[in-house]
């Protein structure tokens, strides 16, 4: 079973700042394939993931360039600071998250569970999609689309042969990756099946020599109090935007 890495001096100096506008960061880095752009905006395939993002503080001219990514019609996911959006742009949601940094997680195991022993996690790819889909349906951990699994790293844990828990990696980029999709089953809870898999997930991603960080609901006290307690650090608060472009724009 992987244990997540200590602090690796060598990433003393990775910059934060891909962290400042971290969908931007990816979609104009390694994961530019699963998205489209322009020279001031970009935003994943809408059925990857909802998020969007500008390459700075937008202006109209930004909003324009978004503008011919969304279909009229279709909702963008921003994230960071909260922009006033311009004529033609509905607000469909607001809310607010922290954003957490593990770059100095602590190695050892979960805490002892309800259960026997911890299972093994299992490498969950496209041909398991089905089966995310249906886990997140009953969890709701966030945006996961039909083809979010190709942002790719998910683990899974099954029991009787149903998908139990699962978490993955989303964004990457300037040395960081996100651990996302953290679910488990409401009959399978508070057994340390979601901390096995951070673990599991971070300490993939600490072993390509990159840091973990990850996005927490604001409101989500229990995930913020779990994450904590495994060494990752709140970084800053922000929030998250769901827009809508006019159909008569």
């Amino acid at each position: 079973m992987g244990k997540t890495a200590p602090r690796n001096p060598t990433k003393e100096h990775t910059s934060l700042a891909a962290l400042d506008n971290p969908v931007w960061s990816a979609l104009a880095g390694p994961q530019r394939d699963l998205g489209s752009s322009t020279p001031l905006s970009a935003r994943f395939h809408p059925d990857v993931s909802p998020f969007g993002a500008f390459a700075g503080e937008p202006t109209a001219h930004h909003w324009k360039d978004l503008a011919r990514l969304v279909a009229p019609g279709e909702s963008v996911v921003l994230v960071g600071s909260r922009p006033d959006p311009p004529l033609g742009w509905a607000v469909l949601w607001e809310g607010t998250g922290v954003q957490m940094i593990g770059d100095r997680l602590r190695p050892e195991l979960p805490a002892p569970t309800a259960l026997p022993t911890l299972p093994e996690p299992l490498a969950l790819g496209p041909d398991d999609a089905e089966d995310m889909l249906a886990l997140v349906a009953e969890t709701r951990p966030g945006p996961f689309l039909s083809r979010t699994v190709e942002f790719g790293g998910y683990l899974g844990i099954r029991h009787e042969g149903r998908l139990i828990a699962m978490a993955g990696e989303r964004l990457r980029s300037g040395g960081f990756a996100e651990v996302s999709a953290v679910a488990t089953h409401p009959d399978h809870r508070n057994q340390g099946l979601a901390e096995l898999l951070v673990r599991e997930v971070a300490a993939g991603i600490a072993g390509r020599g990159e840091i973990p960080f990850l996005h927490a609901s604001g409101d989500n006290v229990g995930a913020i109090r779990l994450y904590t307690s495994m060494g990752f650090v709140v970084r800053r608060t922000l929030s998250f935007e769901a827009l809508q472009l006019s159909e008569t724009l």
